[in-house]
């Protein structure tokens, strides 16, 4: 099997992943222990299931929990925004990541259920 660094899925979520953590480390220090911390943590938990997801043989479970994650990651995101943690700008980027991480995702769902 090639490493996980091969898949176009999980590049495309190792950078939003990149992204999301440095964007937590500039968010307010009071929000570490609440939105910020369940950010970075479920995001860290979406890479964790994604590799957990190719290599696993069994993968439909695991890819409805990366589903899962992904709709829990989009309302903290938008909680950021809405708390002003985040910038429009930053929201809207972010969100067109995770909705594509989300395509992608549903893509391998519909091709394991064939």
């Amino acid at each position: 099997m090639p490493p996980v660094s091969a898949y176009p899925i999980f590049e495309q979520w190792y950078k939003t992943c990149d992204w999301i953590l440095q964007t937590c480390d500039r968010m307010p220090k009071h929000t570490r222990f609440t939105v910020s911390g369940r950010i970075a943590n479920i995001s860290l938990d979406i890479t964790a299931t994604l590799i957990e997801a190719l290599y696993n043989q069994e993968k439909k479970p695991l890819l409805m929990r990366l589903n899962l994650y992904l709709e829990q990651l989009r309302i903290f995101i938008r909680i950021s925004k809405d708390r002003q943690y985040i910038t429009g700008t930053q929201y809207a980027f972010v969100s067109e990541a995770i909705n594509e991480t989300g395509k992608m995702v549903g893509g391998w769902i519909k091709s394991v259920d064939v």
